[in-house]
């Protein structure tokens, strides 16, 4: 197709309604999906004979050369014509004539809007899914390559029991997966075919609707006309599930910030994707994991605007849910990005194995298994728990003090203690006796790797799945 610009008739409402009302700055993102959605509303008119098999031939190449126009950048949306829909209409019926005024036959914008909404949500879920997979990759390479590295792990950021940078890392790959899982969950949801909903009533025409969800590769079709024009559950999930993971990856991001700070020294900033100061020359910033965790608050001001916009619409249809789509895709960019970038900066970045476990013999580490050995002897918790306790405060938080402190109090307590026992206060023998499930030990780390990559695995057959169906849109509009 030439280049062209669209043009309504005639302009009835003033250019300050039109201005206020107009959607289609943002909602021509979802052309593609409004075409798909035709070509496969056409076929099921085609079933019923309200087009003809020649009708529905040249409504369906027109419609594949409207989408390679719009590809190609060949085409300026009116807003005079609202949204993106009737842009697309009006360039059909110019293409077609009568065939392209029968399309919308059966069809109300509501559960056409719907419809392309759906679809759009359906491909962003399988985007936004690969690349948690992929950043789950990156997680299991570093705990991998980190075989052997200690830390302290912390509670209320305080020097609490000393872990493998492994087990750390892996904690949030499984973070990650309960964000997949989430959206993996939220895509069956979403992959449910509102077209022949009509407005709200359904409609007079003898559409099977299931001729357009098999076309798109839905799962089927919605079950009441009201609940489909309406509905934006799919919506307001999905920006959940984005909003929870931009919390998580704000969370990792935190520490990758704390990690990279002199105090902590336990991470190296990537030159390349790391800025330094205009002033200061000395200095280099964590802008991405900083920048991550300052978009997390946009994904959850868009769950809000959404949930908000929903708190008190009457059924059916309103104008409201133009609002919808700003805030929905402001958070899937907004996720998509954090993800790659954070992804990058992970591979990039290194830790430093010294300065890790420097710090994790500082803090008197190791004074809960010394619990857990008095324990063993027969002394209840609590008892065992307020005796290592006094210690640690007479040691006032020196090692060595708290050792010989240990060994005289303990040996007041047990006549055939040895000081060799004293052993069990390394870091290593500490992180060895966590070999639980789920534990921090390099046993129950090894075992959980295995887990994780069965995971990665498993994702990337559900991704693959995925693909599958969204592939049917390009297949449809060629």
């Amino acid at each position: 197709m030439s280049s062209r610009s669209i043009r309504s008739p005639q302009r009835s409402p003033n250019d300050e309604f039109l201005r206020f009302t107009s959607s289609v700055g943002f909602d021509q993102r979802l052309w593609r999906y409004d075409i798909a959605g035709s070509m496969a509303h056409a076929h099921a008119l085609a079933k019923v004979e309200v087009l003809s098999e020649d009708e529905l031939k040249q409504v369906t190449q027109a419609l594949r050369s409207i989408a390679d126009a719009i590809s190609k950048g060949s085409v300026r949306f009116d807003p005079a014509l609202e949204d993106v829909h009737m842009n697309i209409e009006k360039l059909l019926v110019d293409a077609v004539g009568d065939p392209g005024k029968k399309l919308h036959s059966g069809r109300s914008r509501n559960d056409q809007v719907s419809l392309d909404l759906r679809l759009m949500v359906r491909e962003a879920l399988k985007d936004t899914s690969a690349l948690v997979v992929r950043l789950q990759e990156e997680l299991v390479e570093k705990a991998r390559t980190a075989s052997g590295m200690i830390l302290p792990g912390y509670t209320h950021l305080q020097h609490a029991q000393p872990v493998l940078l492994s087990h750390h890392l892996l904690a949030h790959f499984w973070k990650l997966q309960r964000d997949f899982d989430r959206m993996s969950d939220c895509f069956k949801r979403t992959d449910i075919s509102p077209l022949g909903s009509g407005a709200l009533a359904g409609t007079g025409f003898k559409i099977d609707r299931t001729v357009a969800s098999k076309l798109l590769a839905m799962d089927g079709v919605t079950e009441n006309s009201l609940d489909s024009v309406s509905d934006r559950d799919f919506a307001a999930e999905t920006a959940f599930a984005l909003s929870l993971l931009m919390v998580h990856l704000s969370s990792f991001s935190e520490e990758l910030v704390l990690w990279s700070s002199s105090e902590f020294g336990f991470v190296k900033l990537p030159k390349q994707l790391s800025s330094g100061s205009s002033m200061m020359p000395q200095k280099r910033n964590p802008d991405l994991p900083e920048l991550v965790r300052g978009k997390s608050g946009r994904t959850i001001g868009d769950l809000v605007t959404i949930l908000t916009l929903l708190k008190s619409l009457p059924l059916a249809y309103n104008r409201d849910l133009q609002e919808d789509k700003e805030p929905l895709f402001d958070a899937i960019d907004t996720a998509q990005a954090s993800l790659d970038a954070l992804t990058s900066f992970l591979r990039a970045a290194s830790f430093d194995r010294v300065r890790m476990r420097k710090s994790a013999e500082v803090g008197l580490m190791t004074a809960t298994d010394l619990a857990d050995f008095l324990t063993t002897t027969g002394l209840p918790f609590r008892t065992a728990h307020g005796l290592v306790k006094e210690i640690a405060e007479k040691s006032d938080g020196d090692e060595r003090r708290f050792r010989q402190l240990a060994d005289k109090v303990i040996r007041e307590q047990l006549k055939d203690f040895r000081t060799s026992d004293l052993q069990l206060l390394s870091i290593e023998k500490a992180i060895e006796r966590r070999s639980t499930e789920g534990g921090t030990s390099q046993e129950a780390v090894s075992r959980q790797m295995e887990k994780a990559k069965t995971k990665v695995r498993q994702n990337k057959k559900t991704v693959s799945d995925m693909t599958a169906k969204t592939a049917v849109i390009d297949g449809l509009i060629g």
